[in-house]
């Protein structure tokens, strides 16, 4: 076995080292130039950079610097003729069968570890991506460099987050705060709707716990209640799975869909709300399978072997029902609330033009007149379209002469400009132009992600500094703006569940008579488990980031979508939720699927705009890494062992009502990006 392990390490970097050196000394088959090697190393260290912030528009996984190239800077594939066809031309080996291989390569190394060898993930994650940073262009000087670049990326936007959300998850298991909640839920709906206050109480603590932590908690009431039915026992269990599930896959801060908004550039709130709007749905068709599934396959409780049934707190002995539930809320609410206050700001249109704004509207349109006569590119050429524009009102431009009801529509014209074009800005245009700090800041950020707001604010810097003294600076930090933005402070994931930690610690303090030393102990506890799945995640952010680097995300767009041409939104969708079932089913972890699924998909979508947001890709993604939950999974022994069923019984049961789970995910999330594509477009 050792032996093995020697060899397969050894073998994948002396492939590594084969294949750059081939790729080196082959001008033909190089997979990128000298001149994007930079680039990709300066992509790899922002791959998994932080979710844009409520209140700006950042650089997302893959194009730091904010155009409209692919991955890691990479100017668009030439014509190879699409499909598998460019894998054998000339050119299509270095744009398309290079960086496949790349990633075949790099998946391998992946999966042979964690299966073949049983590897850590931590291990075997970093591992892959020293791999495929080898592999990927640029100097030799660079390649490690940039790996531990991406890792420290990646884990400065979900460690903390990781991190509290395990001292909460603790907090609450030790206080009896989540007890009470289940409770809760059991005397609300009373016991002939058991499964589905089961189901709730899954659904809610698997946001700030664990699904291992949930399902210790919640298996022993599932007990219980067969203890006093003697039936439904399969249902009761399905039931607790089904929520903590969903909620496990979809929606933040747990590890998976928070490193999939990270990867992807969703804003925190948002990928919180539509998870919670996928998952919702998909928990109530999950819940009638449960009954179902123990119709057709009635399982009687067994005794769990080496494990005494705990005695049950009394109600004395747990907290409130509002300290429990507080931690749990808070930052759901903050990050809600960041997120609405900024949408209500959005709502002002603040930076488009109204009438008022234009100081001389003689000399501005003798500007105007003048620039697009002009043989050279100028900004009026950037901002206004003849051919768009009617006749009679180009005419009264050129003439100087803009009745009151044509310039109103003048305006609309250049509003209708702002909010939609990204593309106004011109070197050549603008040269000789100085832009103000609003331009060069949003310039320099992600474009092809802005929101509409950001765009406008944009076009409207653009628009000011090419007309100074004719057009007044707008006003961005109405009361609107200033509450949003206070609400982006307190609304910080980070901010957020910090306060929510020091809750949970004072309820745990205040029922359990703790002193400093012991809650020390279990919060030292609760981190080093949170660190794990911090290292987990990060490194495979740096797999995703070396995979971008690599020109992975192109490649596999030529390859479905041949040459030049865009892959569409459902396609999109379609090929996040194949990935990560695929990469589900082979190793076994949601978590690893998601994050690697994400940070691929990420680097395909970098630079495209679809027709809905970017979202629905994680949801989908989200769904693909329910889907073939078997041995290799530590979620199914956790709900085989502790459940009480045989392998059989888990696979029949288990597995099949995952599957399903993440096939319904996958349709509502489609479903959801076509009825609510949540873009300006």
């Amino acid at each position: 076995m050792r032996r093995g392990f020697v060899l397969f390490f050894s073998l994948a970097l002396l492939v590594a080292w084969w294949t750059t050196s081939t790729a080196q000394q082959a001008p033909d088959s190089a997979p990128a130039s000298d001149a994007v090697a930079q680039p990709a190393a300066d992509a790899a260290a922002d791959a998994s950079a932080e979710p844009v912030d409520s209140g700006e528009s950042a650089p997302a996984a893959s194009d730091s610097d904010g155009d409209s190239t692919t991955a890691a800077g990479a100017t668009e594939p030439t014509a190879t003729g699409g499909g598998f066809a460019s894998l054998t031309s000339g050119s299509g080996w270095s744009e398309v069968g290079y960086p496949l291989l790349t990633l075949v390569i790099g998946i391998t190394v992946v999966l042979g570890l964690i299966i073949g060898f049983r590897v850590n993930a931590f291990i075997a994650l970093i591992t892959a991506a020293i791999v495929v940073s080898l592999m990927a262009p640029g100097g030799p000087e660079a390649k490690i460099g940039r790996v531990a670049a991406a890792f420290g990326s990646s884990a400065g936007g979900i460690a903390i987050v990781i991190g509290l959300a395990a001292v909460i998850g603790k907090c609450m298991l030790d206080s009896g705060a989540a007890d009470r909640i289940v409770r809760a839920f059991s005397n609300l709906l009373g016991e002939k709707q058991a499964p589905l206050a089961l189901m709730g109480s899954g659904f809610v603590l698997a946001i700030p716990v664990f699904f291992d932590t949930v399902f210790y908690l919640l298996v022993p009431l599932a007990r219980s209640l067969y203890r006093k039915t003697k039936k439904r026992y399969l249902l009761y269990i399905l039931a607790i799975g089904v929520g903590g599930a969903l909620t496990h896959t979809l929606v933040p801060p747990t590890p998976g869909p928070l490193l999939m908004a990270s990867n992807l550039g969703i804003d925190f709130g948002l990928m919180m709300m539509v998870g919670a709007m996928v998952a919702a749905p998909t928990a109530l068709f999950g819940l009638l399978l449960a009954h179902l599934a123990d119709r057709l396959m009635p399982i009687p409780m067994r005794p769990l072997a080496g494990q005494q049934e705990p005695d049950p707190l009394s109600d004395d002995e747990l907290p409130s029902l509002t300290m429990s539930l507080v931690p749990v809320l808070l930052p759901v609410v903050l990050i809600s609330a960041s997120t609405i206050a900024t949408t209500v700001a959005d709502m002002e249109h603040s930076a488009l033009l109204k009438p008022s704004d234009l100081d001389d509207w003689q000399g501005f349109q003798t500007l105007v007149a003048q620039q697009m006569d002009s043989e050279a590119d100028t900004p009026a050429k950037r901002f206004f379209e003849k051919e768009a524009l009617e006749a009679e009102l180009w005419g009264a431009i050129q003439q100087g002469d803009l009745n009151g009801e044509q310039q109103t529509a003048l305006l609309a014209y250049l509003n209708g400009r702002f909010a939609k074009d990204k593309t106004l800005y011109d070197e050549v245009a603008f040269q000789g132009v100085l832009l103000n700090d609003v331009a060069k800041a949003k310039l320099g950020a992600n474009l092809v992600r802005m929101k509409e707001a950001d765009v406008e604010r944009m076009n409207r810097a653009l628009f000011e500094s090419a007309y100074p003294g004719l057009v007044t600076s707008h006003t961005w930090q109405t009361p609107k703006r200033t509450i949003a933005n206070w609400a982006a402070l307190f609304g910080n994931a980070n901010l957020a569940l910090l306060f929510s930690t020091v809750l949970c610690m004072w309820v745990l303090v205040k029922k359990r008579g703790l002193s400093f030393k012991q809650l020390s102990v279990a919060v030292e506890e609760s981190l080093m488990s949170g660190g794990v799945i911090i290292l987990i995640t990060a490194a495979g952010g740096a797999f995703g980031a070396m995979l971008t680097t690599a020109q992975v995300g192109p490649a596999i767009e030529q390859l479905f979508g041949g040459s030049g041409d865009q892959m569409s939104g459902t396609s999109v969708l379609v090929l996040g939720f194949l990935i990560a079932v695929v990469l589900k089913i082979a190793q076994g972890s949601s978590t690893v699927a998601m994050i690697i699924g994400s940070s691929m998909v990420a680097a395909i979508v970098s630079g495209k705009p679809l027709d809905f947001n970017l979202v629905y890709v994680a949801t989908a993604i989200g769904g693909g890494s329910l889907v073939g939950s078997w041995m290799n999974d530590s979620g199914f022994w956790i709900f085989a062992k502790m459940g009480g069923l045989t392998e059989a019984e888990a696979l029949k049961s288990w597995t099949v009502m995952l599957s399903i789970l993440g096939i319904l995910s996958f349709g509502f999330s489609l479903l959801l990006a076509n009825l609510l594509p949540l873009t300006a477009g």
